[in-house]
């Protein structure tokens, strides 16, 4: 059996003999006589102490108490005529239950408090993050809408952009061989570059300089060299036809529709309009205007 630890105090008892003798004071985690039911802790009044009797109905007050706040072991309970309820911390100590928590009970309910604010904050990020997922889905919706005008004027744009570029290019491509035709009736000359006189590869750089916005080089093996190469069958006016050999041709003429094409032909024919012929095909056909 364990004994209870004590300690001196300032107060002070008088003995029957009438000497002055020290008055122990309680520890706070005083050992008991039984195993303990409980622990509690002195919860009367901010710094008040809570009184110690020798029994609880009709006992004696002890000379020290126990201190708030202080923690105590609970090794019987019962109840006086009054019906309070009553606590033994000790041999022959009782005190008021009603001065005292229990301290498991008071870890349940920090705990539970804990729990249920962990709970409310958890609610309450929950509903933040629903709020910030409900804007950021607004916000993405007037972006996406954005985006969608956007792309759709884009489209739009671009979709204005290339026929303004495709009437562009018909006008130009018309032009040439609209001014292609003017020329029949003139004139051959060797290296003649016009507007009266011209070879072959002077009469296509005079016709593009003047309306195709093209500045073509001046031989045909140079020319050649210029635009993307197209089919036979899929010519349209403007398009320039090549005799002789694909990478260096010695004739150049420009067609201008209906299997139909101008060109400066020889000293003795000058600048003529002429059918495509089996007789005299050409070897390659090159766009220029785009």
């Amino acid at each position: 059996m364990k004994r209870n630890f004590w300690k001196m105090g300032l107060a002070a008892a008088i003995t029957i003999t009438g000497v002055v003798t020290a008055v122990p004071q309680k520890m706070v985690n005083a050992a008991t006589l039984k195993a303990p039911i409980k622990r509690v802790q002195i919860n009367y009044l901010p710094g008040k102490s809570v009184k110690i009797w020798t029994n609880y109905d009709g006992g004696q007050l002890i000379a020290f108490h126990a201190k708030d706040k202080s923690k105590w072991n609970v090794v019987e309970v019962a109840v006086d005529r009054k019906q309070r309820l009553w606590y033994r911390i000790g041999p022959n100590e009782w005190i008021e239950a009603r001065y005292t928590v229990d301290i498991n009970q008071t870890k349940s309910k920090s705990i539970v408090a804990k729990k249920k604010n962990n709970r409310n904050n958890r609610q309450k990020e929950r509903k933040r993050q629903r709020f910030v997922n409900q804007v950021a889905k607004s916000k993405n919706k007037v972006i996406i809408s954005k985006l969608n005008i956007n792309k759709i004027k884009g489209i739009e744009k671009t979709s204005v952009n290339k026929q303004t570029a495709t009437v562009e290019v018909n006008k130009r491509a018309k032009a040439v061989a609209d001014l292609a035709r003017s020329q029949v009736g003139k004139g051959y000359a060797w290296g003649g570059n016009g507007p009266d006189n011209f070879d072959c590869s002077g009469l296509v750089q005079y016709i593009y300089n003047k309306v195709g916005g093209i500045s073509l080089p001046r031989v045909t093996t140079d020319q050649v060299k210029v635009g993307v190469t197209v089919a036979m069958n899929q010519l349209q006016p403007g398009d320039l036809l090549y005799w002789g050999s694909p990478d260096a041709p010695y004739h150049v003429g420009i067609y201008i529709g209906n299997n139909q094409y101008v060109n400066a032909a020889s000293p003795d024919q000058g600048v003529v309009q002429q059918t495509i012929s089996s007789y005299f095909y050409p070897c390659i056909a090159k766009r220029v205007i785009q």
